[in-house]
């Protein structure tokens, strides 16, 4: 079957795309698009469980959020890097799935790979609309990048949120799949610790961002252009 989709999350681990936009994924592949996940690496140094652990468990949270079509680019874990073969690889791979929407870790992070990841994600995307790039391919460049600002400290206002409430279980049950990662656990990746259960504060963080839009869970985004309303009658959330 063909590689090709309409959104696409790039990102630095398995479980990372679960944990920022896994809501969003499941509900665009509930509305019948082609929905894929773009893996930079193979989790082979993190502190709990393998690589070959986590490729199962990342299997498994694609089968539950509907997902159509997850890679891996096989880049170094805790040593990625924008560098020259780096982006080659990512534009081969742009150029074969061929998203519409990219989505994006955010640009500021505590993991390293996460920060590159958002870099090497956004200039991949670039240079795979440019003919003459030496890459196999193609030339083809998304629509639009978008930026997940899920668990977030910065003060950055959310371009959007989008309501994920009918397929916050979903969400869950892939999150879920991580099992060498999570289970016990009070903190991953750009999640701080508070005490409570990873899972517990994950439902937690989802319902703070489905109030910011009068909803019971939500995904927060954030992108660099001003984005175009049609019809200012269709506007959601009530202001008073």
């Amino acid at each position: 079957m063909s590689d090709t989709v309409d959104l696409l999350a790039i990102a630095a681990h398995r479980d990372d795309a679960e944990l920022t936009c896994g809501g969003t994924l499941a509900k665009a592949a509930a509305a019948g698009h082609r929905v894929g996940i773009l893996d930079l690496t193979q989790g082979e140094t993190g502190t709990r469980g393998d690589a070959a652990t986590r490729a199962a468990e990342a299997d498994r949270a694609a089968r539950a959020l509907g997902v159509h079509v997850r890679l891996n680019a096989g880049l170094p874990d805790a040593h990625l890097a924008n560098d020259e073969a780096s982006r080659a690889k990512l534009v081969e791979l742009i150029r074969a799935m061929r998203p519409r929407v990219v989505i994006l870790p955010f640009p500021v992070g505590r993991h390293p790979d996460h920060r590159v990841a958002s870099e090497l994600g956004r200039d991949a995307c670039y240079l795979a609309g440019l003919a003459k790039y030496g890459a196999t391919g193609a030339a083809y460049r998304p629509f639009k990048l978008l930026y997940a600002l899920a668990y977030r400290e910065d003060p950055v206002k959310p371009s959007f949120v989008v309501d994920i409430s009918d397929r916050f279980d979903a969400k869950m049950a892939a999150v879920r799949c991580y099992a060498s990662q999570f289970d016990g656990a009070t903190a991953a990746g750009e999640i701080f610790p508070t005490g409570q259960d990873l899972y517990e504060l994950i439902r937690v963080q989802s319902a703070h961002y489905g109030s910011l839009i009068r909803r019971p869970f939500g995904e927060p985004f954030f992108c660099h252009e001003t984005l175009e309303v049609a019809d200012v009658l269709q506007l959601g959330v009530q202001s008073l």
